[in-house]
């Protein structure tokens, strides 16, 4: 079910949710994430009305990625219960015995300080830190062992064990501070991880405004105005200069120029009349145009685009499973540890029972494998959300990580390193003639002619703002050229051996014509009554950023070659310009996936950068698919990848974020790890006797939320990597 709150699918929707956990909503059935419980189905109507955020008593962090608002709620509501946590802790702090004999704070009292301490720290366990407790018991239910288990833990026995030191014997040393502070800096790491996936989530929420709430539609004849989400198929809508369209549809009346920039990333208004493909999202600047609506709500391009996102940030990279497996280790090293630590110097050392108790609550609060949870997570959501604000599409956290991995890829030509279209690179003169007489009679002649030079000479022409004339007696000769009448005079178009057949002296031409062959273009002569005029030069010219993009490939170490349908002439020449040396050319479509193959056998990491629609075997094939350029369901469908401003350059900012995003992980898991390898058995007392080290349970709190802190402010961090995604 697309999430969009302005523009949901209209009629009856199949979505699973947890009966526990609200918030939590999935397309397909399975397990809430927060509890482990089975999901409910629900039928529920498509509506455009803004979603609310459900009060629930444990939200969890991956429904929160799947919806914006949530997203911000839980921010804030991390931020809240951070804030109660933290004032509270600092009279927890000074009545403490760290306070007092360490610090040596003194401060009036009205009743025992175990007492006070006890009032302190109740509400924050069991209401700023109820996150944890409940999320203890839903795991626990569902037969887990992950993070909440063990902070819950950590706070319940340095809280636990407090109340009864404080009953038993009210002047004993107490732990309600480690229990205080364990609460305070976990949920300031949690409001430090909400504030970097926020941050990522402001990528889907400016995707979510393209959308206008309203639009105009004609019904019964009549031009009403109605909610997005009330679009239906069919529809026909109306789009005035100035409208954001609602849905995508296809042109029925009218023509305009449409800026897609939001959507696709392209810069120049695109010129749409009827027959023409609008997308939703993107704003109708000059005309009046009606257009049918043919795919809605979660069937539009906006829409999978968003869901693509979405998915991104919560898959799970390869990385975070071997993460998630070590954390619920954790839980049982943990626990015995603990154990351990109190039964060696309780029993084996005859240590008192607080020293032991102290030695024990420490080596659990400290081995809470938080930031182990948030090493992969943070860094994913961060770099798919960086990707999304640059139109480049990452489908899945696998992905994201295995693109650092390539060291070849294939280049579809035509689309990807070209333009994709012909046009008018050259027009030479000869005879007495001017460029201007060459494309006016070019373009008068070819507008009656179906040959794909013809498009792209008259869109020259029409460039240059020449005029075109009126002709007669226009015959096409197949395969060679055309001829026609223009104020009286023979006009011939077409190739060389179409003008020497019918006895025109070429041989003026012959230096500029072997020159632009030897350049891969195509040629049309023009003749004017017996007497060679001209020459138009045609070609599908590179983009402008496609040679960067593999000399920056290059420098990164993957080897680029090129594959395409076209002459092998032609292609060397393309090929020689980008300074690409492995070139595949004359190949069919569906023979591409050979060549994608052929360098897997080498033992390569392979990609293949393709249009999506002729690629998509190739795409399939490679190791990681790139679909190139935007609008195309098919290139959504296929692409592990997808670079929505056809961009050659992309491919390079695609692999620069991957990378960047990698190290991030790498470098959150060994500040994650290296915590709990060093501080474990310091906190178990091991160093105690031999080299005095030891770890007070408030202590340990700290440096185990100082980790997660540093992870979610490392992965942060990645932003940094935007600068060199641009050219």
């Amino acid at each position: 079910m697309h999430n969009n709150r302005n523009n949901v699918s209209v009629g009856i929707e199949a979505v699973y949710t947890c009966p526990m956990h609200p918030s939590v909503k999935k397309p397909a059935p399975g397990r809430c994430p927060a509890c482990g419980m089975e999901l409910i189905k629900k039928e529920v109507r498509g509506s455009h009305q803004k979603h609310k955020m459900q009060e629930v008593s444990h939200k969890d962090h991956e429904a929160a990625m799947t919806d914006p608002e949530m997203a911000k709620e839980m921010e804030r509501d991390m931020r809240r219960r951070f804030w109660v946590s933290f004032l509270l802790s600092i009279p927890i702090f000074f009545y403490s015995p760290v306070g007092v004999n360490f610090f040596n704070i003194h401060l009036p009292v009205l009743i025992p300080n175990s007492w006070l301490l006890l009032i302190l720290t109740t509400p924050i366990v069991f209401w700023t830190g109820s996150i944890f407790i409940s999320g203890t018991y839903y795991s626990l239910k569902a037969k887990k062992l992950n993070m909440s288990v063990l902070i819950a833990t950590g706070v319940l026995s340095a809280y636990i064990f407090s109340v009864l030191l404080t009953f038993i014997s009210p002047d004993s040393e107490t732990f309600y501070e480690a229990a205080a502070f364990l609460v305070t800096f976990v949920l300031f790491g949690h409001w430090m991880e909400m504030r970097s996936r926020r941050g990522t989530s402001d990528a889907l929420r400016a995707l979510f405004d393209l959308v206008p709430p309203q639009a105009k539609i004609i019904r019964d004849g009549k031009e009403i105005s109605v909610p997005t989400a009330e679009i239906v198929k069919g529809d026909m809508v109306v789009l005035k200069p100035g409208d954001k369209v609602p849905v995508d549809g296809e042109i029925i009346e009218g023509e305009s120029s449409i800026d897609e920039s939001l959507v696709t990333g392209e810069s120049i208004p695109v010129s749409k009349s009827t027959g023409a493909k609008v997308i939703g999202g993107s704003v109708n600047q000059t005309g009046t145009v009606r257009f049918k609506a043919t795919q809605v709500g979660s069937e539009t391009v906006l829409a999978q685009i968003i869901k693509m996102v979405e998915t991104a940030q919560n898959s799970k990279a390869p990385g975070q499973r071997i993460a998630d497996k070590a954390a619920s280790y954790l839980v049982i090293v943990a626990i015995g540890s603990g154990l351990l630590a109190f039964f060696g110097w309780y029993v084996l050392a005859g240590a008192t029972f607080l020293t032991a108790l102290t030695f024990a609550v420490s080596t659990i609060v400290i081995a809470c494998p938080d930031a182990l949870g948030l090493a992969t997570p943070t860094a994913v959501a961060v770099g798919t959300g960086i990707g999304a604000k640059h139109n480049i599409l990452i489908k899945d956290a696998m992905t994201l990580e295995n693109v650092s991995k390539l060291n070849a890829i294939v280049l579809d030509k035509t689309g990807t390193l070209t333009e994709g279209k012909p046009k008018v690179t050259n027009v030479v003169a000869f005879n007495g003639f001017t460029e201007d007489d060459i494309l006016r009679y070019e373009a008068s002649i070819e507008a009656s002619s179906n040959h794909p030079l013809a498009k792209a000479i008259i869109e020259e022409a029409a460039k240059r703002k020449t005029m075109v004339e009126s002709i007669e007696k226009f015959e096409s000769v197949a395969g060679y050229g055309i001829k026609a009448m223009i104020f009286g005079k023979e006009i011939l178009a077409g190739k060389e051996k179409f003008l020497t057949d019918k006895k025109i002296d070429i041989t003026e031409a012959a230096a500029s014509l072997d020159k632009l062959a030897s350049e891969g273009k195509t040629l049309s002569l023009l003749a004017v009554d017996g007497k060679l005029a001209g020459v138009v030069a045609v070609a599908d010219i590179v983009k402008p950023t496609a040679k960067k993009a593999v000399a920056s490939l290059k420098d990164i170490g993957i080897e680029v070659a090129m594959i395409t349908g076209d002459h092998q002439k032609v292609a060397n020449i393309v090929g020689g310009e980008l300074g690409i040396d492995r070139v595949f050319a004359e190949v069919l479509p569906e023979d591409k996936v050979k060549y994608v193959k052929k360098l897997q056998d080498e033992g390569k990491f392979v990609a293949m950068v393709g249009d999506g629609i002729n690629d998509a075997p190739a795409l399939a094939q490679a190791d990681i698919g790139i679909a190139i350029g935007a609008g195309t369901d098919v290139a959504i469908e296929t692409g592990n990848v997808v670079l929505m401003k056809s961009d050659p350059y992309d491919i390079v900012a695609a692999i620069r974020l991957s990378k960047a995003t990698v190290v991030k992980m790498k470098q959150n898991l060994f500040w994650a790890a290296i915590y709990n390898l060093l501080a474990i058995p310091v906190a178990a007392g091991v160093f105690y006797n031999s080299l005095g080290w030891s770890l007070r349970p408030e202590i340990s709190a700290l440096l185990m939320s100082a980790s997660s802190i540093i992870v979610a402010t490392n992965a942060v961090l990645l932003k940094r990597v935007e600068s060199r995604l641009k050219i």
